[in-house]
C-alpha cells in the first residue's frame, strides 16, 4: 500500500487536523454520558433544578462541540479522500499514457478503465472511512472501556464477554465475505468488457443480427456480479441483526445487575444508565472497527490491482532527449526483426529497405503480413527485435518519442474521432493552427466540400466516434488532421480504402502537388492507389520479397504481378508502368 498511499502526502497537514478533530468529538461524546449521569443522580434524585441546569447547560455546550468538531472532520476527511482520489486517478492516467501497445494487450482496455474508477473508488472510500472511523472507533473502545470501569467495576465484567463474543461473530462473517470482494471486482472487469464490446461493435451486432447472443453474453455477466453481491449483501445483513442482539442483550444485563446495585445502595441510577450507554459505545466502536477491517481486503485487491498498473514497466524506453537529425525525412531499416512477445514466430524477418527524403512509397501486400507492424515499429509503438531503425539518420531508440512523432503524421487504418467538432478534431494535429491552415488541410484532404456543405460548417458537432459521418468522411477528416501538423513523414494506413475511385485520385494528386518535400508512406489493398508511388514494398509474410518501381515489380515479381492484374487489367498496369 504504500506506493498508492504516498499520494497522500500533499494532505499531511489536513489529515493531522481532521484527526485531531475527531479526538476531540470522541472526547466530547464520552463526556455526555457522565454530564447525563450528574444530571440524574445530582439534580434529579437530589432534586435540585439548579443542577439540572447547570449541567444541561454543560451538555449543550458539549453538543454543540461535538457538532462542530464532527461537522469540520467529516468537511476534511471528504476533502483529503477526493483530493487523493483526484491525485491517484492523474497517476494511473500519466502512467498509462506511457504505455506501448503491448501493455495494453496484456492488461486491456477494459481493466484498465475498471482500475483507474472502480478500484480507486474503493480505495478511496477506504481514506474516507479511515479518517473518520479508524481513529474515532479505537478511541470510543477504549475510553468507553475506561469511563464505564470509572462507574462500576463488576458490571464492566460484562464486557469480558460480550466483546469477544461480538468479534468471534465479525470474524466468522468476514471468513465467508472477504473471498466475494476480490471476486467482485473480477466480476465488475468482466461485465465492464462486454458492455465496451457491445457498445463499440453495435453496428456488427446489428448487421450479423446477435443481439439475443450478446444479450445472453451480457446476461450471464450481470448474473455473476448479481450473485456475488448478493451472496456479500446476505452474509453482511446478518452483521447488524447480531450486533444488536447482543448490544440488546447487554443492555438487558446491565439494568437487570444495576438495579440490584442500586437496591443494595452501591450504584445510583444515574451511573446505570450512563454505564449503558457507554457500553452501546464501546460495541458499536468494535462494529466499527470491524467494518474498517472488511473494507481493508476489498481496498487491498484494488490496491494490488492498482500497484500492477504502477509496477508494469513500458516495454519502450524513452530516451527522453531531443537529438540533431541529420537527414529529415529518410527512413532506414537495417535487419529490423519483430516478434510479439510469447510469439512463437516473428511478425516481420530481416526487413531491409531505405526511403529517401520526399520519396512516396507504397507498401503492399497480403492480409495480416505485417504492413501496419511496419507503421507501429516506425512510431516506435513497439520496438524490433533485433537489428536498427534509423528515422532522420538517427537510431529511434536514440531519440525521445515526442521528437519522433512529432516528425510524423499518422492516419490509421482505423479512422478515428473524438468528440467535439470538425475543427477540433481538426486541430488536434496541430492545436494553434490558424482557419486558413485548417481550409487548407480540409481541402487537400478532399473533405472541404462536404464541410461546407453542413450547417455549421467547421464548427458541426463530431458525435463520440464520429457516428454521425460515414466512413469516408471520418477516413478524409482523419487525413485533414494528419496534413495540418505538416510533418517530415506522412503515413497513411490503408486511409484511402473508405473513398471511392475519384476521390481517391483527386486525394492523391493533392498529396503529391502539396506535399513535394515530405516523405509518404502509403500502405494499400488497392493497387490504383499506389501505381505513381517513387517505390513499392512487396511483403509476403513478413518478408520484403521484392522493391522498386511498379513497372521494376511486374516485370520481375511474380506474386506483385498476380496482385495487380487481380485488381486491373494488363493493358492498365502496362500503361501505367510505361509512365
Amino acid at each position: 500500500m504504500k506506493k498508492v498511499f504516498s499520494y497522500l502526502k500533499p494532505y499531511t497537514f489536513a489529515m493531522i487536523l481532521g484527526i485531531l478533530l475527531t479526538f476531540f468529538q470522541s472526547m466530547l461524546d464520552l463526556y455526555l454520558p457522565d454530564l447525563m449521569s450528574d444530571i440524574i443522580n445530582k439534580g434529579i434524585v437530589g432534586q435540585n433544578l439548579d443542577e439540572v441546569y447547570r449541567y444541561g447547560r454543560y451538555m449543550a455546550y458539549a453538543t454543540i462541540g461535538f457538532m462542530l468538531c464532527a461537522v469540520f472532520a467529516t468537511f476534511i476527511a471528504a476533502k483529503v479522500s477526493s483530493g487523493f482520489g483526484k491525485k491517484l486517478r492523474d497517476a494511473i492516467y500519466a502512467k498509462v499514457n506511457k504505455f506501448s501497445l503491448a501493455e495494453f494487450n496484456k492488461l486491456s482496455t477494459s481493466s484498465l478503465i475498471t482500475r483507474t474508477t472502480n478500484d480507486v473508488t474503493q480505495v478511496q472510500q477506504l481514506t474516507l472511512m479511515s479518517m473518520r472511523m479508524m481513529i474515532r472507533a479505537p478511541l470510543m473502545c477504549i475510553g468507553g472501556i475506561i469511563m464505564a470501569l470509572s462507574k462500576n467495576k463488576e458490571l464492566s465484567i460484562l464486557f469480558i464477554v460480550a466483546i469477544p463474543l461480538l468479534l468471534l461473530s465479525i470474524m466468522l462473517l468476514a471468513k465467508k465475505i472477504l473471498p466475494l470482494f476480490t471476486k467482485m471486482q473480477e466480476c465488475t472487469d468482466r461485465i465492464n468488457q462486454v458492455i465496451r464490446e457491445k457498445l463499440s461493435g453495435v453496428r456488427v451486432i446489428r448487421a450479423f443480427g446477435t443481439q439475443k447472443y450478446e444479450e445472453k453474453r451480457y446476461d450471464r455477466a450481470n448474473k455473476d456480479i448479481y450473485d456475488v453481491s448478493l451472496k456479500a449483501a446476505y452474509r453482511m445483513s446478518i452483521l447488524m441483526p447480531i450486533v444488536m442482539m447482543i448490544i440488546n442483550i447487554s443492555s438487558i444485563v446491565i439494568v437487570w445487575a444495576g438495579a440490584h446495585l442500586i437496591d443494595a445502595g452501591s450504584m445510583e441510577i444515574g451511573d446505570m444508565m450512563a454505564f449503558v450507554e457507554y457500553a452501546i459505545q464501546v460495541l458499536f466502536s468494535i462494529l466499527g472497527v470491524a467494518m474498517i477491517f472488511m473494507m481493508i481486503p476489498r481496498a487491498l485487491v484494488s490496491v494490488k490491482r492498482i500497484n500492477e498498473i504502477f509496477e508494469t514497466e513500458s516495454s519502450i524506453k524513452d530516451s527522453e532527449k531531443e537529438v540533431d537529425i541529420a537527414k529529415p525525412g529518410e527512413i532506414e531499416f537495417i535487419n529490423a526483426t519483430f516478434k510479439y512477445e510469447d510469439a512463437d514466430m516473428p511478425v516481420l524477418s530481416n526487413m531491409n529497405f531505405k526511403i529517401k527524403k520526399g520519396q512516396t512509397v507504397a507498401i503492399l501486400g497480403t492480409t495480416g503480413c505485417g504492413k501496419t507492424t511496419l507503421l507501429n515499429i516506425m512510431m516506435r509503438f513497439f520496438d524490433i527485435t533485433e537489428g536498427v531503425v534509423r528515422i532522420g539518420g538517427v537510431d529511434v531508440k536514440d531519440m525521445s518519442i515526442k521528437q519522433l512523432r512529432d516528425m510524423i503524421g499518422y492516419v490509421p487504418q482505423k479512422a478515428v474521432l473524438f468528440s467535439g467538432t470538425i475543427e477540433s478534431n481538426i486541430k488536434y494535429g496541430k492545436e494553434n493552427a490558424t482557419y486558413d491552415e485548417m481550409v487548407e488541410a480540409a481541402k487537400i484532404s478532399q473533405s472541404f466540400d462536404f464541410i461546407e456543405s453542413l450547417d455549421n460548417k467547421f464548427a458541426s458537432t463530431v458525435a463520440q466516434g464520429g457516428t454521425n459521418f460515414s466512413g469516408g468522411q471520418k477516413q478524409r477528416l482523419s487525413i485533414a488532421r494528419a496534413i495540418i501538423k505538416k510533418p517530415q513523414i506522412y503515413m497513411f494506413d490503408d486511409s484511402f480504402s473508405a473513398l471511392d475511385y475519384e476521390t481517391d485520385k483527386k486525394l492523391r494528386e493533392a498529396l503529391k502537388k502539396n506535399m513535394r518535400d515530405a516523405t509518404v508512406i502509403i500502405v494499400a489493398q488497392r493497387v490504383s492507389t499506389v501505381l505513381d508511388a517513387d517505390k513499392i514494398l512487396f511483403i509476403d509474410d513478413g518478408k520484403i520479397i521484392a522493391q522498386g518501381t511498379h513497372e521494376e515489380l511486374y516485370n520481375t515479381c511474380e506474386e506483385y504481378k498476380n496482385v495487380v492484374l487481380s485488381q486491373i487489367t494488363e493493358e492498365e498496369a502496362i500503361q501505367n508502368g510505361e509512365k
